[in-house]
C-alpha cells in the first residue's frame, strides 16, 4: 500500500462544510434514480437528459444572477476550457444519456449495481493520475461498499439483457472519468463555474434531439414534467454544485467511495415515494454500504513529534544559564 504525499491540512471549518455538501449532494442524487424510474418510460433517454440540463442550466444562471449580479469568473486559458468541455461532456451529457437508456433494460437495482463500480475506478484512478496514493481504509472501505453494492443487486429479481449491461458498464467509465477530469479543472477554476458551464454544454451537445423533446413533451402528463424540472433543478444543479464545492476540498478516491451511499438511500427513498418495500438483501446491503462509508472516511490520529514537542519536564521550567566548565 502506498501512502499519499503530505497536503496542507483542510481546516476543521471548511472540512465540515464539505462533509455536510457531499451529505446533500447523496441524498439528491438518490432521489434521482427513484426520479429517472419514476419517468423513464415517458421521455427518451436523450430528450430527458436535455430537458434536465437544460432547466439545471436555467436555475443555476438564475442563481448566479441574482447572487453576485454579474458572470462568475471564466476559465482563462484553452487547458481550463477543455478541463470543463470534457467534464461537461463525458458526465454531465453522455452518462445523464447512458443510465436513462440503461433503466430501460435493467432493473433500478441491477443498474445501481453496475453503475456503482464507479467509485473504485475514481480510488484508483485517483491513486495514479492525481497521486492520491492507496491509504489502506479507503481501499478497505471502497471493498465493502462494493460488496454492500452487490448484495441489493441480489435482491433484485428482474432479468435484463447485455445492452442494459454495456450501457451501465459504460456509465460507469464515464461517471469515473468525470470526477477525474472535474478533480484537475477544480485547481483552475471555482465549483460554481465549472457546474454552470458544464450544464450549459451538456445542453448544448444536446440540442439536436429538440424537436423529439418538444414532440414528447406535447403528449407527457404534467407529473411527468414535474418530475424532470425536479432532476433538473435538485439532484443536477444543486446536487451537482455541492459535489463540486466538497471534491474541491476533499480528495476524489475518498469522496466517490462516499457515493456508496446513494444506493441505501434509493432503498430507503423508493420505499417511501414508490411504495417498493425493500427486500431482506436491500436492507442488509444498505448497512453494509453506509458501513463502508464511514470505514473509508476514518483517519487515525498522528502522533505530534519532531521539534515541536517539548519535554514536559522542562516545559515550565524558566530558562538557565548553561553550566561552565571549571577552569
Amino acid at each position: 500500500m502506498t501512502e499519499p504525499p503530505e497536503r496542507a491540512p483542510i481546516p476543521r471549518t471548511d472540512a465540515t462544510k464539505a462533509a455536510l455538501a457531499a451529505a446533500v449532494t447523496m441524498v439528491l442524487w438518490s432521489s434521482a434514480f427513484v426520479g429517472i424510474r419514476a419517468i423513464g418510460e415517458v421521455f427518451s433517454p436523450a430528450p430527458l437528459a436535455l430537458l434536465r440540463l437544460a432547466v439545471a442550466s436555467v436555475t443555476l444562471t438564475v442563481l448566479i444572477g441574482s447572487s453576485t449580479r454579474r458572470l462568475p469568473p471564466l476559465p482563462r486559458d484553452r487547458t481550463s476550457w477543455l478541463f470543463v468541455a470534457s467534464y461537461g461532456v463525458l458526465w454531465l451529457c453522455c452518462y445523464t444519456v447512458a443510465l436513462n437508456a440503461a433503466e430501460l433494460h435493467l432493473d433500478a437495482g441491477t443498474a445501481a449495481l453496475l453503475v456503482n463500480i464507479a467509485p473504485l475506478l475514481v480510488t484508483f484512478g485517483a491513486g495514479v493520475v492525481l497521486a492520491e496514493g492507496f491509504p489502506r481504509p479507503l481501499l478497505l472501505g471502497g471493498s465493502i461498499g462494493m460488496s454492500g453494492i452487490v448484495i441489493i443487486g441480489l435482491g433484485t429479481d428482474g432479468e435484463g439483457d447485455w445492452i442494459g449491461v454495456a450501457l451501465c458498464l459504460l456509465a460507469a467509465v464515464l461517471y469515473a472519468a468525470g470526477v477525474l477530469i472535474q478533480k484537475k479543472a477544480l485547481d483552475r477554476i471555482d465549483a460554481t463555474t465549472i457546474t454552470w458551464l458544464g450544464c450549459l454544454i451538456g445542453t448544448a451537445v444536446l440540442l439536436p434531439w429538440t424537436p423529439r423533446l418538444a414532440s414528447e413533451l406535447a403528449t407527457a402528463p404534467t407529473s411527468a414534467v414535474l418530475g424532470a424540472v425536479y432532476l433538473g433543478v435538485f439532484p443536477t444543479a444543486i446536487g451537482f454544485s455541492t459535489w463540486a464545492y466538497a471534491l474541491k476540498r476533499t480528495e476524489a478516491g475518498r469522496l466517490s467511495v462516499s457515493t456508496y451511499a446513494v444506493p441505501a438511500l434509493s432503498v430507503v427513498l423508493s420505499w417511501m415515494l414508490l411504495a417498493e418495500v425493500p427486500t431482506g438483501y436491500g436492507l442488509v446491503g444498505g448497512v453494509v454500504c453506509l458501513a463502508g462509508v464511514a470505514v473509508s472516511r476514518y483517519r487515525p490520529r498522528r502522533a505530534v513529534t519532531g521539534t515541536n514537542t517539548v519535554a514536559p519536564d522542562t516545559a515550565t521550567r524558566p530558562c538557565e544559564p548553561p553550566e561552565r566548565q571549571p577552569r
